[in-house]
């Protein structure tokens, strides 16, 4: 509902993700990975963190790439997963061959997933699940 002047009510804001992080072991070995995987479509290192590398994309959320805050060793999330969305189908199938080219392992090739779209799923050198997708 509306305050009647230009500030959103508490009710009308519409939250979004600023950004996801996946820990990772080896830094150097990760940010090869994302540099190449990212780079594809357009993401780039945009600034480091103090344990990490935050990279930002054309559009939607930031991507961090970091060590753990607590020092513990970086281990994946079950059932966590980060979907990073591609523009074509092409682009779907060309980010799993990357990520396969870079050292990742597949979790489910491209193709259609049921009337949603395209998608394709991958982990990266840490064991952290990723998806390309597009809507469609």
């Amino acid at each position: 509902m509306s305050t009647g002047d230009d500030t959103l009510a508490k009710e009308d804001r519409m939250a979004g993700i600023g950004y996801v992080s996946v820990g990772v072991n080896d830094m150097d070995r990760a940010l090869a990975f994302y540099d190449a995987l990212l780079g594809m479509i357009g993401g780039a290192r945009m600034m480091p963190t103090p344990k990490g590398q935050i990279y930002r994309m054309a559009s939607g959320p930031m991507i961090m790439v970091t060590k753990p805050y607590d020092d513990q060793p970086a281990t994946k999330g079950n059932g966590t997963m980060i979907a990073i969305q591609a523009d074509s189908k092409e682009q779907v199938a060309a980010l799993h061959a990357k990520a396969l080219e870079l050292g990742g392992t597949c979790e489910g090739p491209p193709g259609p997933r049921g009337a949603f779209g395209t998608f394709a799923y991958f982990r990266d050198l840490d064991g952290n699940k990723l998806a390309a997708f597009v809507m469609g």
